[in-house]
């Protein structure tokens, strides 16, 4: 788990945390002790997903690159 952190710039505990509310990226256990295990692919291709999630680097999802909305006026 520590590599898998490292690799993702964050604190073992934060991917701890996150493992155990089915937050993070994928993982697995393996092997008699259940040591807790990270695909390199299943590191990147959960970071692909979080960028394409992030309004600042999908520009899709930023309400700031459409047009602005026109507001209605209210009847008096």
């Amino acid at each position: 788990m520590k590599d898998a952190a490292d690799y993702l710039g964050l604190s073992p505990h934060t991917l701890y945390v996150w493992r155990h509310r089915r937050q993070g990226p994928p993982s697995f256990r393996m092997g008699p002790r259940g040591r807790v295990m990270y695909r390199r692919e299943a590191l990147d291709a959960w970071i692909r997903e979080q960028e394409q999630a992030d309004s600042r680097s999908n520009p899709a999802l930023n309400p700031l690159s459409g047009a602005p909305e026109q507001r209605s006026r209210p009847v008096a």
